[in-house]
């Protein structure tokens, strides 16, 4: 295992530039770039401390690379059906809230209507597969039908209603939000 390739991978993916992975580490820049060419080991202490400002435990560290799963049936799906608001959502990624996005298969039934959101830091992309959506942003309503596409910053109130005669499919894609 490369000890210095696997630092890096989550340096970058935390985001923190050599130099500010070494400010949070009392390390220096070039102790954590010598680290990550597997040209220096570091204490136990010190690696300690790394995965924890990296956000890993050693466990996780160590993992087989080759246990991620990486391919997800339609047997991990999860769905859940709520009759009253005329809606099916179904998560294609069972982990996925623990994730940067969340993939989900939404169906609306004639006059169906998705939960109102609060607003948020998250990002939002739709595709219509069926159908035709309303989606409300505030005081905006915007109108797709199958094959469009929307993506939008979930910043204000928002909704989706179906506004079609009958059912509309869609898959939504958002990212976390941080607020």
């Amino acid at each position: 295992m490369e000890i210095g390739t696997k630092i890096k991978r989550l340096r970058l993916k935390n985001g923190l530039t050599q130099e500010e992975l070494g400010k949070r580490t009392d390390l220096s820049k070039g102790f954590i770039s010598q680290l990550e060419r597997d040209m220096n080991s570091p204490s136990i202490e010190t690696f300690f401390t790394l995965l924890e400002v990296l956000g890993t435990t050693p466990k996780d560290f160590f993992a087989d690379d080759h246990d991620v799963k990486i391919v997800y049936s339609t047997a991990d799906h999860m769905a859940h059906i709520d009759e009253i608001a005329g809606y099916e959502i179904e998560w294609l990624i069972p982990t996925s809230n623990e994730k940067e996005m969340e993939p989900v298969y939404l169906t609306l039934q004639v006059k169906g209507q998705f939960k109102s959101f609060e607003p948020s830091s998250a990002e939002t992309f739709i595709y219509v597969l069926e159908g035709q959506l309303l989606l409300k942003i505030g005081i905006h309503h915007y109108t797709a039908a199958a094959g469009d596409s929307i993506y939008y910053e979930a910043s204000d109130h928002h909704q989706l209603i179906n506004d079609f005669d009958g059912v509309s499919e869609m898959i939504i894609v958002t990212t976390q939000s941080y607020l």
